[in-house]
């Protein structure tokens, strides 16, 4: 089974080896039909500390690598 990926921009890089990336998708209310954004959180892995606040990027589902890590960067868009 292939690994989730999702897209999303760099808000915080205060912490050694995470980022936290903010994901927005588009979602559709059931009854009235009306769109709206949500926007979700991960904290992902950066091994090197080279991404930056602002960058956009991937990120992919890995393995539990901390209480609050399963994703980690896999490149800049």
């Amino acid at each position: 089974m292939p690994k989730r990926q999702l897209t999303g921009i760099i808000v915080s890089n205060k912490m050694s080896k995470t980022v936290v990336v903010k994901v927005e998708r588009m979602k559709k209310h059931p009854k009235y039909q009306q769109r709206f954004k949500v926007r979700k959180k991960y904290k992902a892995h950066d091994e090197k500390d080279e991404f930056k606040v602002g960058d956009k990027v991937i990120i992919e589902e890995t393995k539990p690598l901390s209480k609050w890590k399963s994703w980690r960067v896999i490149k800049l868009i």
